[in-house]
């Protein structure tokens, strides 16, 4: 694996144990919890974050459908704190796996974005996955602590 993948990975490492951090001491009713109506759970998120993963890298970048279920993302409920570190764990080890096939020559290649068809570059790709999960991230940890405060 070259040094911008590998940098890339390690990032993305670093994000994944962060959520898993925040899934910590969480009881399934507490990840399931939602601030407000029409907003998600930490849960959702969890499974919105890997679910995303395996698409921009498995359906846009590795050109391999992911078969992904984007509305059951967000409709997930009752999913243990160690079922989602394991989701979280599974949707690393596929991009790990996939971007291990690549090297850093191959992030200035186009890729036809798999919805849109609109023209995006590898890196392009990687950078939105890295920028998502981040978001993504965020949103659990202010839940977290919505939580808290709402107890």
């Amino acid at each position: 694996m070259d040094a911008l993948i590998n940098s890339y990975c390690d990032m993305l490492h670093m994000l994944h144990e962060e959520c898993k951090q925040t899934l910590l001491g969480l009881s399934t009713e507490q990840l399931d919890w939602r601030p407000f109506e029409g907003e998600n759970s930490i849960a959702a998120l969890a499974v919105h974050i890997a679910g995303a993963e395996k698409y921009w890298v498995g359906d846009c970048i590795m050109e391999e459908p992911s078969n992904r279920d984007r509305p059951a993302e967000f409709a997930t409920r009752g999913v243990p704190q160690e079922s989602l570190s394991r989701i979280l764990d599974d949707s690393l080890n596929y991009v790990h796996t996939a971007l291990g096939q690549l090297s850093d020559d191959l992030l200035s290649e186009s890729r036809a974005h798999p919805r849109t068809g609109e023209q995006i570059t590898v890196a392009w790709a990687l950078a939105h996955v890295i920028q998502h999960t981040a978001l993504h991230l965020g949103h659990m940890q202010v839940t977290k602590e919505l939580l808290k405060n709402h107890a």
